[in-house]
């Protein structure tokens, strides 16, 4: 009788992830840029009117799609606590010993009005080489080989991606925002996160073989 499991991976349209890429199941391209955030509020209204107009023109500025995405996640602060807990009852100086017992009642209290989150802000960049790569590799106008990514055809679809990311974070720098690619260890961990909650909450990750590290 077969079985009728069915693996989380089923579910992930993601296939591999490779030198900092994701490979989607139909075989398009993602790169994921995390941005910084920027205190909008701390503005002066010009302020505020120079950024929204320098992003609505570098919005516009666009010939192709891109996803951002938001991520909030909720951090637990036990193990943060019971490092200053055990830090107050080995402290020797009377002072500072008292110090460190008003800093844990200060968290205490922030803890208690609510959980503490943490916001991370993404691009996700998206790049189809098996539609557009068709003058960089002309047989395929032949049918031929059209629904695989070769090695070729990766190593020049991730040059144009690349070309992408990098002009996505010059526009977001003129926004005064910062940027960088995430490597395929950031990556797997954003993804791990993201279907894992609780587990990130508390700060854990999967080891990761070596080859994802680098």
């Amino acid at each position: 009788m077969a079985s009728n499991k069915v693996a989380t991976q089923d579910f992930i349209p993601v296939e591999k992830i490779k030198e900092g890429i994701m490979i989607l199941k139909n075989q398009s391209l993602r790169g994921v840029l995390i941005v910084s955030s920027l205190n909008f509020g701390l503005k002066s209204a010009e302020e505020q009117t120079a950024i929204i107009y320098q992003f609505q023109s570098f919005l516009n500025s666009l010939d192709f799609q891109v996803q951002i995405l938001t991520s909030s996640r909720r951090i637990n602060m036990t193990g943060y606590l019971d490092k200053l807990k055990k830090m107050e009852a080995e402290q020797k100086n009377e002072l500072l010993k008292i110090q460190t017992t008003e800093y844990i009642k200060f968290i205490e209290e922030i803890i208690g009005g609510g959980s503490i989150m943490t916001k991370s802000f993404y691009v996700i960049v998206p790049y189809f080489p098996l539609t557009e790569l068709t003058n960089f590799f002309p047989e395929d106008n032949a049918g031929k080989n059209k629904q695989q990514l070769t090695e070729d055809k990766f190593q020049a679809a991730k040059y144009q991606l690349y070309q992408r990311m990098e002009y996505i974070a010059l526009g977001l720098r003129r926004c005064g925002l910062k940027s960088a690619p995430l490597n395929t260890a950031e990556i797997v961990e954003l993804l791990w996160a993201d279907y894992h909650p609780q587990e990130a909450e508390f700060g854990y990750y999967p080891e990761l073989p070596p080859e994802l590290t680098r």
